[in-house]
Formats: structure tokens, sequence, C-alpha cells
């Protein structure tokens, strides 16, 4: 362990130094409290205070809030420290009321870093263990176990938190001796909390029976972190051979390749394949339910499984994972557009038209098409088609996903159905090499394309 007196910038921002000189822009998250009055001091030596910028999230739960406030502005102000102070609306739900604070906090750090910014935090060694801990009795994994990271990226800049090696009692020892003030939560002496019960009951007895528990712990962290990283490697490598397929509104993998792996190795892919497209990892019960309900159904069955914002589904010998959980949402009525401007459709889904000559839908100049959900009982003759039949029927041969069938946009001209959303047009209906058409694009939402 690092000794008491080494708690000094140079020492603490050593490997840091480089990306401190080059960083656009600093911020430093700032409670008030100890690790952070340390934390924007040890910076203040180092840095010219110009550079620094202060971010102090008031998240309105205690009493005393505007009081800790105010102690910022005044410790911003010794130290000739920029200072932002922005107040956040904290409402428990899903993970509790800690969990949504920091929510509610890191969305404004990621509204406020530049590109290429650093924000600095004041996690330390107790932090971490306390976080372990924690994740351990909730039952994670590899990532979880791994704890705080040292540093990672957020909404184009990154996170670094360089005191996430020294303990509390070093930390706490730096400020006695520079005399510094800072705010305590009252909560923190109250363990009716998960972490305040670990933070004051647990680890004490810990540290008591194993002086060295941080780095042993923190030893055993790191471990987690390099496990889940070859894990993710095995995961990156698997995925190569699963014949990957952009569908609308996500992925699919061939399960014959996917069944043929080993269930440990399966159970991996699941776990790691969102986090390629940035998307939320499932838990454990997720993986299991996937495997159990989705991957070990019959050949014809379609079953579902909601997780997050995700969907897993299964079709034609192909699992499928959606980002954008296709729900039909309320039945609309019609709806009128002109195919020059988008229409958002009030299910969040968008139809769009673009002019090509000899392609797409042939409809006379300014004439707006009607924008109907099936009802049932439609019929069809797509332009490569001799017969019409029932769209039922034809959504089934197109291989269409059970999921977009109820929901797919039909275009009528009149009363006539001349084009089934962006999958065909109806014979008589196409436009020849001669004549201007619209290529129809049907979009899960403005904003996403696949």
């Amino acid at each position: 362990m690092a000794r008491i007196e080494q708690l000094e910038g140079a020492a603490v921002f050593a490997s840091w130094q480089s990306q401190l000189d080059s960083a656009p822009q600093i911020l430093v998250g700032f409670s008030g409290g100890l690790d952070s009055t340390v934390l924007l001091t040890l910076l203040s030596d180092l840095v010219p205070a110009q550079r620094l910028c202060a971010v102090h999230i008031n998240h309105g739960l205690s009493v005393n809030a505007d009081q800790w406030q105010s102690h910022v502005d005044s410790f911003c102000q010794s130290l000739g420290v920029q200072l932002h102070c922005e107040t956040v609306s904290v409402k428990a739900a899903g993970e509790g009321l800690e969990a949504a604070a920091r929510e509610a906090r890191y969305g404004v750090f990621s509204r406020l870093i530049q590109p290429h910014g650093l924000l600095v935090l004041g996690h330390h060694a107790d932090d971490q263990v306390e976080t372990v801990l924690y994740r351990l009795l909730r039952g994670s994994g590899n990532r979880g176990l791994s704890g705080i990271p040292v540093s990672r990226s957020l909404a184009g800049g990154r996170v670094i938190r360089p005191l996430l090696q020294w303990q509390k009692a070093q930390i706490q020892d730096f400020a006695e001796r520079r005399h510094l003030v800072w705010v305590e939560d009252e909560t923190n002496l109250q363990s009716t909390f998960d972490r305040n019960y670990l933070r004051n009951q647990v680890i004490p007895a810990i540290a008591d029976r194993w002086p060295d528990y941080t780095r042993r712990i923190s030893h055993s962290a790191q471990l987690s972190k390099d496990n889940g990283d070859l894990a993710e490697t095995v995961a990156a490598d698997d995925l190569q051979t699963l014949k990957i397929k952009v569908e609308r509104g996500g992925w699919s993998l061939c399960l014959d390749t996917f069944t043929a792996l080993s269930a440990l190795r399966q159970r991996n892919v699941l776990r790691h394949w969102p986090g390629v497209y940035q998307l939320p990892l499932p838990g454990h019960k997720i993986i299991n339910e996937v495997i159990d309900s989705i991957v070990k159904a019959r050949d014809d069955a379609t079953p579902k499984v909601l997780s997050q914002s995700l969907q897993w589904g299964r079709f034609r010998n192909r699992l499928y994972l959606l980002s954008a959980i296709p729900d039909c949402g309320e039945v609309y009525e019609d709806l009128h557009w002109h195919t020059e401007l988008p229409l958002s459709l009030p299910d969040g889904s968008c139809l769009r038209g673009e002019k090509h000559l000899g392609q797409g839908l042939l409809i006379p100049s300014g004439q707006p098409l009607t924008v109907r959900m099936r009802s049932g009982g439609e019929r069809c003759q797509p332009a490569e088609r001799r017969h019409s039949t029932s769209l039922k029927k034809l959504l089934q041969e197109y291989n269409v996903e059970p999921w977009w069938r109820d929901r797919i946009p039909l275009l009528y001209a009149g009363q006539q159905l001349v084009a089934v959303g962006d999958l065909w047009v109806c014979a008589g209906y196409q436009a020849s090499s001669d004549q201007q058409g619209i290529l129809i694009y049907w979009h899960l939402s403005p904003q996403v394309d696949y």
C-alpha cells in the first residue's frame, strides 16, 4: 500500500499527466464531500485553475442540499475554479433511488462533456471494495465483479478515476493535513441502504480481520476483468461463425450453427452479442430464458423474450435480436400521406418516399396516399404475380417475421391497395422504365435505420 504522505498530485496523476495536458476540457465531479474535495484540491495543485470546471449535481434528496451547494460554490471560489451547478429530479424506479440518482447524474455529465474531454471522479479503493461486494451479493458475473473501471468512455469523452488505488484513510489524512473542509451526507450513516450497510457494518469487520483487504479484493476484481475480456474475445470469434444478418429492427443469427456450440459458449454469445451494438447486456435469468423458451422451442414456434429495450425472437431457424420492441401499439385511423415528406406513424415508425426513374410506386403527381393498418381479409397482387391472393398468405410466402405482419403499413390510392409497406408494389402500380416512381421506405423510427 502506498504511504499516506505520497498522496500528492504528482503521485496520483503521474499516469494521467499527458491526458490532462492534452484534454480540451477537464470536468471534475464535485459533491462537496471528502473524496471530491480532495480530488479537486489535488487537481488544482497540478492544473491551472482556469482549465478546470467543477460539476455539482443537486439531487434534492437531502434537506441540506442547498447548503451543500453553497459550500461548493464558496470552495470553488477559493480555488479560482469554475463551477457548474445543476439541479436534477430523481424518481425511484427499477433498481431504486440510488440507481435513479446515478442515472440523473451521468445524464448531466454526458451532456456537458465535450469530444475528447475528461471527467475526473473521486472513487477510491474502498469504493471499489464496496462495489465488488455489492455486486457479488447480487449474483453478478465477471463484468460486475471487475468493479469500477479506472477509465471508460462517456459520450465522446472519457471518465478517469485517479484515486481508485488509494484508500479512504489516506484520502482523509491528506484532507486533515491540508485543513480542508467538506460536507457530510447524513444518510451515509444510515445502514438502510445496502451500500451503506456494507460500508458501515461489513467492511469494517473485514478490515479488522484482513488489513490488506483493498489489495486482495482489487486483485480479484482485476482477475474478473481479465476473465470478462477473454469471454468477450471468445464471443466475438464465435459470432463470426454464426452468419449474422442485419434485419428490420435488429439482427439475426443461424440457430443450427449456434446450437452446435457448447452450452457454455451459447450463453457466452448471448451475453455479449447485444454489446456489439452498444445495447444493454442481458443477465443470467434472461439468457436462461432465451435458451429454454426460444433456442429449445420447436422449429415452427415463434416465441419471444423481452428484456429492457430488447426483444429476442425466433423465426425460420434464426434467432433474432431486436433493438426496438415491435409493438403494434394502438389501432390508428386512416392517414393521408404526400410522399414528398416523411410521415410519422402513431406507432413510432416512419414512412419515407424517394423519387426514382423506372422503379417504385407509380402515382399521379401530388396525389396523396392513404395509410392504413391491417384489419384482416385484405387481398392484393404483387407486381410480379399473375393472380391476387390473401395478404396473410403473401406475408408468409415473403418470409415476413410474425411480429411485423400486423404492424406493416398498407398504402392505398383511393380504395385500391397499391403497396404493402416497403415490401412490394401491387400489379398495375409499378413504374415502368421511363416513368418516375416512388421508392417506399418504412423505418422503425425517424432516427433509426438498419
